[in-house]
């Protein structure tokens, strides 16, 4: 019988041994950390997730998605703060049944790792990093104990000579802090809404949690005359936070031990080709493309992979090779223009989405799509709302922009050509 060995068991990992294990394949998954089923959280990395319906469709195929979505609270939005304490609501979509899903990322793995361990093919081994891995052999190294990451890729890189990477980080790093619940275990948020702070080169985020709390992070730069380099003391982040979020720091009573002691992270995108080695080792999730976190596609785009490599699986059983080729070629280009798309965002997040012309395109937007339906369909929509290709998605959005705004223009212009002519009569 075939076997797969999968180095990772985090989100993509513990799914992916799910839909190898129905298949009938002998799996054993390794990861270098605890079990996250006992507590063993990494400290300052996101709590919770924002799923939708790529990531539900990967959860949908093997029967997962009403047990994951239990306990995620629906989003049907962005809520944003202006400084002056203003709240100005804006839908994700014109029909309000769509909304992105903010979910536990401990529960979530929880569920898709207990998923693979049903199948009596499938194990699961903890404390178990990966040193290096034999690319012609498909063997890889492990020892029991805590340690780095990537050693599947880095092999890769080492041992083949076409291999292409990229790594690049963006100026700004995130920090992790809390809404804690109200006294009586209430949110003291708007709890259906994604929540922004944007301010122009920086911004602060914030999504709901199933005890009342809000995780908030801040997306900030590291270096310059404001920044995370020149806010160190108690009264910096105080005065910083104080003249920025007002309406925030009200509700934020661990602010300076969360600042003080959450650590300050990267955000990085990685690209790389092929994503295969012959047909003994293959990569999937950030191993093969990180995005950063602004659309909020990473672990959806992570969970699609499972769905094509399960596809690809079908499709060629016979032919590892092809199998890992096929899935190469189908997810490349779409993660690649996901990663463009990610960092596209966070400029519309920190800057754009405080101003009312932007409001009003997205107004714009929904008109055009309760009035064209089927026609014409926001980025967003398309992205977040559809499995539409990543890729398809971006050229179809420059497509209709150009139509329609380029229409636009042209009405505008020949309305003022007309005015000017009417004026000099």
């Amino acid at each position: 019988m075939t076997k797969f060995v999968l180095v990772g068991s985090g989100l993509a990992g513990g799914l992916l041994a799910a839909y190898l294990g129905r298949r009938g394949y002998e799996v054993d998954l390794y990861e270098r950390r605890a079990d996250p089923r006992e507590g063993n959280i990494v400290g300052g990395r996101s709590i919770n997730l924002a799923i939708s319906t790529r990531g539900i469709h990967a959860l949908e195929q093997i029967g997962l998605a009403d047990e994951a979505l239990q306990s995620a609270i629906p989003m049907r939005g962005r809520m944003i703060h202006d400084k002056s304490g203003a709240l100005h609501f804006s839908p994700y979509d014109v029909d309000p049944k769509k909304c992105i899903n903010s979910i536990g990322r401990a529960s979530l793995n929880t569920t898709v790792i207990e998923a693979a361990q049903r199948y009596p093919n499938v194990r699961v081994h903890f404390n178990h990093k990966c040193t290096d891995v034999d690319l012609n052999s498909a063997t890889a190294r492990l020892v029991s104990e805590t340690a780095a990451r990537a050693a599947v890729r880095q092999s890769m890189q080492m041992h083949i000579d076409s291999f292409e990477y990229d790594e690049s980080y963006l100026p700004h790093g995130y920090k992790e802090l809390t809404i804690p619940p109200g006294p009586d275990g209430s949110w003291c948020m708007e709890k259906n809404a994604l929540h922004i702070w944007p301010r122009k080169s920086f911004m602060m985020i914030a999504l709901p949690n199933p005890d009342g709390s809000f995780t908030c992070t801040l997306f900030w730069e590291f270096e310059g005359p404001r920044s995370f380099a020149t806010t160190k003391t108690d009264e910096d982040v105080s005065r910083f936070f104080e003249e920025e979020f007002p309406d925030a720091v009200p509700l934020m009573p661990t602010l300076l031990e969360d600042f003080k002691n959450n650590p300050t992270g990267s955000l990085v995108t990685i690209r790389c080709a092929p994503w295969y080695y012959r047909n003994k080792v293959c990569l999937l999730g950030d191993a093969a493309h990180a995005v950063v976190p602004f659309y909020g596609q990473g672990m959806n785009a992570a969970f699609e992979d499972c769905v094509v490599l399960d596809e690809c699986l079908e499709e060629f059983s016979d032919n590892r090779q092809r199998v890992f080729a096929e899935y190469f070629s189908r997810r490349k280009e779409n993660t690649d223009a996901l990663a463009d798309l990610a960092i596209g965002n966070f400029i519309e997040m920190r800057d754009k989405t405080a101003s009312k012309s932007f409001r009003a395109k997205k107004k714009l937007d929904h008109v055009l799509e309760a009035a064209l339906p089927g026609v014409y369909l926001p980025l967003y929509t398309m992205v977040t709302f559809t499995r539409m290709p990543y890729a398809t998605a971006a050229k179809r959005a420059r497509a209709q922009d150009f139509l329609v705004y380029g229409s636009l223009s042209l009405i505008c212009a020949i309305l003022i050509g007309a005015t000017l002519w009417a004026i000099g009569r």
